[in-house]
This record gives C-alpha cells, structure tokens and sequence, in this order.
C-alpha cells in the first residue's frame, strides 16, 4: 500500500463506517455487541450444510471496503471449494459476484497457504481478507452458501462506508469461477467468457492440476491472451507464457508478490496456484471482453520419451496447425532439444473485473461435486 496524504481528509460528504459481524448483524449504529451481556456473545455462526448466510445486507449508496472471515473447518478442501460466496449489487436478480470460497479468497485448489498481495492475503494461512473496494448505489448483498454436504460456522467481518457518492463512473465489482478437467487439446481455457459492457479487468487467480501422464515436465508455456471491444480470431493483448504473465520466467516457484504471485506448489509438484493483478497496468474495454490462456508445455525430447515409457499410448502434439505430432525416431535423434508441446491439463480460474452494470450474464458456477471432483491432496 502506498501511503497518501488522503488519509489524512475528511470526506465531504455525511460518509460513515460500519461493520457486519455476526455481532451486529443489520451495522446499526449503537447496536452491537449485545449477546451475553456485550460479553462476545457471538463472534460466529452455525453454518450447516444447505443452508445459506446473509453476511451483509444493506440498502443505500456505499462501498465494501474489507471482507475478513475464517471458517470452523477452515482447511479442507470440501470446505474451501464446498462454501460459495455470492454477491448482489443493486438489487440485482444474479450475483456479480459467485465462486467458491477458497478460490475467491486466493486459495486455489481448495489449499490454503499464506500469502499476501494486493487485493487478498491470509496471514498465516488461517483466514481470508479481501480489500477491493465494491461500491454500490443502491444495495449491497453478500451470500455464503454452503454446499459441501458438511457442516461448519464462520467467524466474518464486513467491513464498509455507507453515504459514498457514487458517480457516473464508478463501476461494480465482478468475480467468476470457472474449471475445466480436463481441457481439449489445443483449445485455450477459458478465464473469463466474454461479457458486454465497459470496464477494467482486475485479474485473475488461476490453478492447474497436471496431466497424470505428464508431470515430469515443464508444463506452463501457454500465453494469456485477452479479446477486447469485438475482437473475435485474434486478440488484442497477448503474453508470452504461464510464468511470464505473473512476472517470473524459466518456469515458477513458491512466492507472493503485490500484484502476481504462485503462493502454492503441491507436494508432488502436479498442481499449482498462482495470480495476477492488473494495477499498475490496466486494461480497459469498451464494449466486450474475454480472457482465455493456452495449455501448452515445453518439455525436452528426453523428458517426453521417459513419459513415453510409462505409457506407450501418448501422443505429443506439436504447437502449430493441429495435424503434427513428435515421434519417438525424432526424440531419440535429439534427446536434449527441446520444444513446444500441446497439453490437456486440469484448469481453474477465477476472473476479478469492474463493469458498469451490477449483473454480467454468465451462468451459476458448477456444482460441488464437479468443484470437489480429482482435487490434489
């Protein structure tokens, strides 16, 4: 964070601060902390399965400011992809706002690991915060469903400014989760499907999950690319490879930085979760946007023969048109070249943008099972 002498001003405006806790469920002023004689009588809430909280609802102009919850079973998968947080602007009729708890909150692949950036951080590995500012007009929403067919509870604070003037420019926080296991060979995944408006992509918490057959091997070669304003065959912005768009290169190791970072590596070094904000460098449209990353690797020729060994029924196509693939007569004439490959992996996303529209048109996200469904342990 950079320290401004904003701080230091008062708003002009009659702007005034409010938590939602479980302690003080409605932010009304001068009602908090009632249970138990104002002794914490209730710092957190049953959460059983099927059931559903309201952690914040509010009418009036505002901004979420901060989001920070823990759970009772903070830590498993089944909880972290099992939870799906949902939020509501404007009354709206669908969320902006749907993903799965852990994957929202940067914890991808239903892990939790510590870290911090600039839009998320978990201390030590605990809890879940969030700080991108959410500003709403006329009511604001925010929903945790529990799907996970295993009961829980949740300690949460949210965090807001109520009375903001909200002017023609200011833009709703989205968010949406998305898995594709496996992917189509030589077909990129998709990040974020196209939406229609105008805004800014903030980022994205990404995941994969290795190929089974293929974990010996470099697998992050492909290039993000993102199709703005009508762009159809080609884009407009394009990178140059997995670990390149988070800021590392020659593959990626364990680090969190402010905007871009891989807080998490498996233990066998199959699956891997990592993010990317756009910050200092914004990207913009005007009338659409769609964001999508190829699946592709760059092993050696030796590396794809020792794969070849293990299953003789692979087979490795080249990055090109579609219709080549390495031979083995190929591999074995220059085992420490290496190349491009095509991959079919396991991939998850969750796409953070602002758009001037409090609903955005996709769909709801994919049902625990298929969020729970070959998650590394």
């Amino acid at each position: 964070m950079v320290i401004t002498d904003s701080l230091a001003k008062f708003p002009a405006n009659p702007v005034e601060t409010r938590w939602f806790t479980y302690e003080n469920v409605t932010g009304e002023k001068g009602s908090a902390g009632k249970a138990n004689y104002g002794r914490k009588g209730a710092p957190s809430v049953a959460l059983p399965s099927g059931s559903s909280l309201v952690l914040t609802d509010v009418k009036g102009s505002g901004t979420i400011r901060r989001i920070w919850m823990t759970l009772w079973d903070h830590s498993s998968p089944e909880a972290l992809r099992g939870l799906k947080i949902e939020m509501y602007w404007d009354d709206a009729e669908t969320p902006a706002v749907q993903a799965p708890l852990g994957d929202f909150f940067c914890h991808a692949l239903g892990h939790k690991t510590a870290f911090e950036n600039a839009c998320f951080s978990s201390p030590e590995g605990r809890s879940f915060n969030c700080f991108i500012p959410m500003p709403f007009r006329k009511a604001a929403r925010i929903v945790l469903v529990n799907e996970s067919g295993k009961d829980n509870g949740v300690y949460y604070e949210v965090d807001a400014t109520v009375g903001d003037r909200q002017d023609k420019n200011t833009l709703y926080c989205h968010a949406h989760w998305r898995r594709e296991n496996m992917t189509t060979l030589r077909q990129d995944m998709t990040i974020l499907p196209q939406i229609t408006g105008w805004g800014r992509f903030l980022g994205c918490s990404l995941g994969v999950r290795l190929h089974p057959s293929c974990t010996n091997f470099w697998w992050g070669e492909g290039e993000v690319k993102i199709y703005l304003d009508g762009d159809t065959q080609l884009p407009t912005l394009c990178g140059t490879g997995t670990e390149d768009y988070i800021g590392t290169g020659y593959g990626q190791g364990l680090f969190d930085h402010m905007y871009s970072g891989n807080p998490y590596i498996s233990k066998d070094r199959d699956a891997y979760g990592f993010y990317r904000f756009h910050i200092p460098d914004p990207v913009y449209f005007r009338e659409s946007l769609r964001v999508t990353i190829q699946v592709m690797g760059g092993p050696s020729y030796r590396q794809m023969l020792e794969a070849l060994d293990k299953d003789p029924s692979l087979r490795f196509m080249k990055a090109g048109d579609g219709t080549q693939y390495y031979t083995r007569e190929e591999l074995e004439a220059q085992p420490d070249r290496a190349e491009v490959m095509e991959r079919i992996d396991d991939h998850c996303a969750t796409a953070y943008w602002y758009m001037n529209t409090a609903e955005n048109g996709l769909p709801p996200i994919a049902p625990f099972e298929d969020r729970i469904k070959d998650i590394p342990l």
